[in-house]
């Protein structure tokens, strides 16, 4: 993956023509509090300090750090880093939660929800949303590893967090909606669709919008029609990032950030078409608008991968999706 972005940037250098993640907010008043922002943030980096520091905190209500995962053993180990960016965020009245798994979820991380093992790591979890002042804890279990242990680990690691007055979300795509138990869904305070992804890295033959407009309409329709979830407790994601095609099986990602500094004009696009054939697709501002204005009206939030990957100024996705929900 790597050398295929490598390639794409090198492209970009070289030329640039344009192309073609409780009360529901009320539609008719967008400032309505109880609407979430929720963002994720990657803290395994070396520039963690400065991430934080740049974040437009006035525009969140929750912040999703990512990854915090245990050893093989089931335990955590200390983060001195944590610390300073719980401060701050709760100094800005935002949630903080720990987000554990993920897409790259360590491959021993489903052993520790088998029944023998499960208590002692969900006690573990719990001691370490008290170490550090979380608000919560946020469940990106993916893919095939939600199993037959999932519903169990959730259902009493919800128990475990609402004893202690925590928030339990979660991480869901609907492709594999189907593998969550009623039962695991109820624990959630909410949940954050990630809607997006529908191509990528994974299938170069199927080029196009990896998070299009319809696809959030559809997902919205699964977890809240077929799958009954009351809408307040639904959060709508959205990416900050996009998938760039070739003529080639090469297919690169790219921040948000580095599109729209890359390419004149991209900002109020969703693809820009790049000299030898390559396509690069992302939700541009308008698109964004729209979905915010679509979870206003059938959610009770909206979500965000990732962060860091956010332009400055005007063309930031983070200013203009508070713009909607404040009404500007």
């Amino acid at each position: 993956m790597k050398f295929y972005i490598l390639v794409l940037i090198a492209m970009l250098a070289s030329t640039s023509t344009a192309g073609c993640k409780k009360t529901v907010a009320n539609t008719n008043t967008p400032t309505n509090t109880a609407f979430r922002t929720v963002g994720y943030l990657m803290i395994d980096r070396p520039d963690i300090a400065t991430a934080t520091a740049q974040l437009d905190f006035a525009s969140l209500t929750h912040l999703d750090l990512a990854f915090i995962n245990p050893d093989s053993t089931g335990a955590f180990t200390d983060n001195a880093a944590l610390v300073p960016i719980v401060s701050v965020a709760h100094s800005n009245h935002v949630k903080v939660l720990m987000s554990i798994a993920g897409g790259d979820i360590p491959p021993y991380f489903t052993s520790l929800l088998v029944d023998g093992r499960r208590p002692v790591f969900i006690q573990a979890i719990k001691a370490m949303v008290e170490k550090y002042g979380f608000d919560g804890v946020d469940v990106d279990i993916e893919g095939d590893n939600i199993n037959t242990n999932y519903g169990k680990f959730v259902t009493e690691l919800g128990a475990a967090l609402n004893s202690s007055h925590k928030l339990m979300t979660a991480a869901l795509a609907t492709w594999n909606g189907g593998s969550v138990p009623d039962s695991a869904l109820a624990a959630f305070d909410f949940v954050n669709i990630m809607s997006y992804d529908k191509t990528g890295p994974w299938d170069p033959s199927h080029p196009g919008q990896h998070a299009p407009y319809s696809m959030a309409v559809s997902d919205l329709a699964y977890w809240g029609g077929t799958r009954h979830f009351s809408k307040d407790r639904l959060t709508l994601g959205v990416p900050f990032y996009g998938y760039s095609f070739g003529n080639s099986t090469a297919v690169g990602s790219l921040n948000y950030g580095d599109i729209v500094a890359s390419f004149p004009g991209a900002a109020t696009q969703d693809q820009y078409n790049v000299h030898g054939g390559v396509t690069v697709y992302y939700n541009g501002i308008p698109t964004i608008r729209s979905k915010t204005q679509l979870a206003l009206q059938q959610a009770g939030g909206i979500m965000i991968w990732e962060l860091s990957q956010d332009a400055t100024g005007n063309n930031s996705l983070l200013k203009n999706i508070h713009a909607v929900i404040t009404g500007n």
